[in-house]
């Protein structure tokens, strides 16, 4: 099925939504099936959230742990919680996804109006689906993306089926070899049924980019999101990985981080490329060099410490008046920003995104294009305290890697036996980091500032797949 498809079928659901004329909407469930409309996808919490407490609701100056009602249990026994942020935003920007995907083969044919005619077959794969999304400049497109992410996976997977179900990926899909070397070139390559997986799902992340693009602009809305994607399929893990949420594996004498954060500092030099390539996009306005300050006006003819994207020691440059404009990759740690505006350097949106105060557009330096590690369990002796961690940054601006792994042991250590256990741990883990209100201040046990950002917190065991 050509994407073409696919978006013409959902965005015209939305602009026949806004023009006034009724759509069907779409309930999320616990398997993808149709996307739905996404002008309908008004802000709520994630579905699997229903049934939570009336007491749960958000009250001034608190922040309640809110978790999966207990009569509604998630795949595979996973955890789940999550709080709001102390009163910065009047919405939690992050939103979640819990489902399964059923990957069908098809069998395609033409109709008279050309359009393709899918005609499913009883033949399926499985894969296990968790997302977290988080948004900024509001929920919209963290909303949109946890509603229909998930639609795009499944129909990259669909539409190269037959690439991850034989022995190795083909050549062609629905065609024939055209030259004697075409066999060959899978083998040579080593191109292995989890490369097709993974183009797949960073072809995803584009489809549902562009999606959300063309529906907030069509509505006039603004805002991006940052996406951590987890998918098991035929016996392996595929985390993808587009913004700064974290994955981490949490075994008994080890951690594994599946995961990489991208931040404008760790993709220094591929922003600083894209600058070098396409000069225009920072409108005069920027340096794309790097410098370790602002540098000012008495210090133009001095030699002073500098990067470029060719880089990754220092050198030293002699300073010209061109150098005294803004940098292109502003701050350090946390307080590093693109173009400084954004604190992430990849993530879902933001297409209307510009500098205050100029013409230069974000988008160009912000990738959407994920990157997947992949956890292969058949080469892994999984045990049933290896437990996946996934979070936003509210979780980790608090909490390292090992905080969380000390948390995780000690808490599957000394519950054992109860069935709710890793929605107790996820819950735990959300208070740790929230910490506890101390009159103006939220501070954690050590009386150390906790997080003032939203929070949520899958808690996945992996043993647990021989039970779903």
């Amino acid at each position: 099925m050509s994407s073409g498809w696919f978006k013409r079928r959902f965005l015209s659901s939305g602009s026949a939504a806004r023009r006034g004329k009724s759509a069907p909407q779409q309930q999320e469930g616990d398997e993808a099936g149709s996307p739905p409309p996404p002008s309908l996808l008004l802000y709520r919490r994630p579905r699997f959230l229903r049934g939570a407490s009336p007491s749960e609701e958000r009250q001034p100056g608190k922040r309640p742990v809110l978790c999966p009602s207990r009569d509604r249990p998630l795949q595979w026994h996973t955890g789940y919680a999550e709080t709001i942020n102390a009163e910065k935003s009047e919405f939690n920007e992050d939103q979640a996804t819990c489902c399964q995907i059923s990957i069908r083969k098809r069998e395609y044919g033409k109709e008279e109006d050309q359009e393709w005619l899918i005609l499913c077959t009883t033949e399926y794969l499985t894969g296990y689906y968790w997302a977290l999304f988080d948004g900024h400049g509001g929920p919209e497109a963290s909303v949109m993306a946890a509603k229909y992410l998930h639609y795009c996976i499944k129909q990259k997977l669909e539409d190269v089926v037959e690439g991850i179900t034989g022995d190795r990926p083909p050549m062609h899909l629905n065609g024939q070899c055209v030259c004697q070397s075409d066999p060959r070139f899978v083998e040579e390559k080593q191109i292995r049924q989890e490369d097709v997986v993974i183009g797949a799902l960073e072809n995803a992340f584009q489809e549902c980019d562009e999606v959300i693009g063309q529906e907030m602009e069509a509505s006039n809305q603004s805002g991006g999101c940052t996406a951590l994607a987890a998918l098991y399929l035929q016996g392996k893990l595929y985390v993808a990985n587009a913004g700064d949420s974290r994955a981490l594996l949490v075994r008994k004498q080890s951690i594994v981080p599946l995961s990489t954060e991208f931040t404008p500092e760790t993709e220094r030099q591929r922003i600083q490329h894209l600058a070098f390539t396409y000069p225009k996009l920072l409108a005069d306005e920027f340096t794309r060099f790097e410098f370790p300050r602002r540098l000012r006006g008495d210090d133009v003819g001095q030699k002073v410490l500098y990067r470029d994207f060719s880089m990754e020691g220092w050198g030293y440059k002699t300073v010209v008046k061109d150098d005294l404009k803004y940098p292109l990759i502003h701050g350090h740690g946390k307080q590093a920003r693109l173009l400084g505006t954004l604190a992430v350097s990849r993530g879902l949106g933001d297409h209307q995104l510009k500098v205050i105060e100029t013409d230069v557009e974000v988008k160009p330096f912000l990738s959407c294009i994920p990157k997947v590690e992949v956890l292969d369990f058949s080469a892994q002796n999984i045990k049933e305290d290896d437990i996946l961690i996934m979070a936003t940054d509210g979780l980790w601006d608090v909490l390292s890697n090992d905080d969380v792994a000390h948390i995780v042991r000690k808490f599957v250590q000394d519950n054992t036996s109860d069935p709710y256990r890793f929605t107790e741990l996820a819950k735990c883990l959300v208070q740790k980091a929230r910490g506890k209100k101390d009159g103006y201040y939220w501070t954690t046990d050590s009386n150390a500032p906790a997080s003032y950002d939203d929070i949520s917190v899958f808690a996945i065991s992996l043993h647990n797949k021989d039970d779903s």
